[in-house]
């Protein structure tokens, strides 16, 4: 549950983490692949896997707190798409999950398709995340 002392920021992570799960989840089961992908990213922004394992465990009850800037909406895009990617198999479900998380974070509906298909290509084409942000933001600058 959120503290009243959480920063912002820690109540994004922790809304990201759970929108990750819920990409997992929606073929009715998360893998081991999958949660070692968001336990993966945790760690990168500074969670521990037991703390990553006990939010997912319990997260019915999370207000989701979305990004305010195009950075971090274009990071959680990526990791979602990622997520979707990471156990080889991409169903119209997960894809529509992609999509509609990627238009409540305030991409607007005409480019979101063409933001996840750019990050799914440029991560199947082995691109670093880097290359990719900097094509998908110049991109969106232009729309």
């Amino acid at each position: 549950m959120f503290s009243l002392f959480e920063s912002e920021e820690t109540k994004r992570l922790k809304s990201h983490i759970i929108n990750l799960g819920a990409l997992a989840k929606i073929d009715g089961h998360l893998d081991s692949a999958e949660m070692d992908h968001i336990i993966s990213i945790g760690e990168r922004k500074g969670m521990r896997p037991q703390d990553i394992r006990s939010l997912l465990a319990d997260c019915q009850n999370i207000k989701l707190t979305m990004p305010s800037n195009d950075l971090d909406r274009f990071d959680q895009v990526y990791d979602l798409v990622e997520m979707m990617l990471a156990d080889g198999i991409v169903d119209d479900s997960e894809m529509d999950f992609c999509l509609d998380i990627a238009t409540k974070m305030g991409f607007r509906k005409a480019v979101v398709g063409v933001l996840v298909k750019k990050i799914t290509t440029g991560v199947k084409d082995g691109l670093s995340r880097e290359e990719i942000k900097t094509e998908a933001l110049s991109f969106l600058e232009i729309q």
